[in-house]
């Protein structure tokens, strides 16, 4: 029921996507402060999209009015919820370079980051489930910088919990890149580079959930290259770190690594995007997925985000200059 759920919705979307409308035209009558309030009402209907046109319109005519500064992080705000996150980060950067001093530019700092986080969804990764962990880590490397940043000069930010929080979710995430790239080299007998993606979770990625496994990716590796003083070294901090360990026996043996996804997908579930056939087995739920438990509604995908619930993760709204 759920996958047919996720077709129909994409199918409206494809469909409709060709029908989409212009950008509107702001009028030019209207004054800074009028251009504001309409800004603002349309945040707070949640028309991001009007908002866009409306807050670039506010800062072309009136670059230097009371106004600037607060509709430059409004319009960070209504880039990412218009699911621009590109056009988010680059307004955010803007501010920060314009606005060292700004009283809310840990905000800019932080919703760069928020930006990087979802810049490499596209329209099937936002509304249907995509194992991100299979893809180019490059935008989570990106996005646990800029976070790592606004924890260094903003330690006592408002945004700073938060920050910590996707940056645990970001490194499990690289983590289970570097496995994914393990096993990959594992089913190929290239036992060497395996080892050495496995090494790199253990030496640089503590912590993380996959480090038993890449344990168990090493002890196999050096067992195939016929190496034994390394298998038993590393089976040796296998047991000690993970004495209930599912890779080792009663008899304190190593029986094989267990691989994180251990299922390969069928032609099915593939072409249909994981929808349906077999799919590899549940994982954790991220700080993403917890926010989109429940997805955008059908209304707000076939209207493009003016009404309904929209697509993009949550997002505090700027602060008030």
């Amino acid at each position: 029921m759920r996958a047919a759920k996720h077709l129909c919705v994409l199918a409206f979307t494809v469909l409709l996507a060709a029908c989409s409308s212009n950008e509107v035209k702001v009028p030019e009558s209207l004054t800074e402060a009028e251009l504001y309030q309409q800004s603002s009402e349309q945040l707070e209907n949640k028309n991001y999209s009007g908002a866009v046109d409306t807050l670039r319109a506010l800062e072309s005519r009136y670059p230097f009015g009371p106004f600037a500064e607060q509709a430059q992080l409004d319009l960070i705000f209504a880039y990412y919820k218009s699911l621009e996150p590109e056009a988010s980060r680059a307004s955010a950067e803007r501010f920060i370079r314009l606005h060292p001093q700004n009283p809310s530019v840990d905000y800019a700092y932080y919703m760069r980051g928020l930006a990087s986080n979802t810049a490499d969804l596209g329209l099937i990764e936002r509304y249907v489930p995509v194992d991100m962990s299979r893809r180019d880590p490059g935008q989570a490397r990106q996005s646990f910088n800029e976070f790592a940043e606004l924890l260094r000069r903003f330690p006592d930010s408002r945004y700073a919990p938060d920050a910590r929080q996707r940056m645990v979710y970001l490194r499990n995430r690289l983590s289970r890149y570097e496995l994914h790239a393990a096993d990959y080299y594992m089913k190929r007998k290239a036992y060497v580079a395996a080892i050495n993606r496995g090494r790199y979770i253990v030496d640089h990625l503590q912590g993380t959930p996959v480090v038993e496994e890449a344990l168990g990716i090493m002890v196999e590796g050096y067992q195939h290259l016929g190496l034994n003083q390394p298998a038993e070294e590393a089976l040796l901090v296998l047991k000690t770190n993970f004495p209930e360990s599912k890779l080792v026996n009663a008899e304190g043996e190593f029986i094989g690594h267990r691989v994180y996804s251990d299922v390969d997908p069928t032609l099915l579930n593939t072409l249909t995007f994981g929808l349906f056939g077999k799919d590899t087995p549940k994982k954790e739920k991220t700080v993403e997925e917890e926010e989109e438990e429940n997805g955008p509604s059908l209304l707000n995908t076939l209207t493009f985000g003016w009404l309904g619930d929209n697509g993009a993760p949550t997002a505090p709204e700027p602060p008030a200059q």
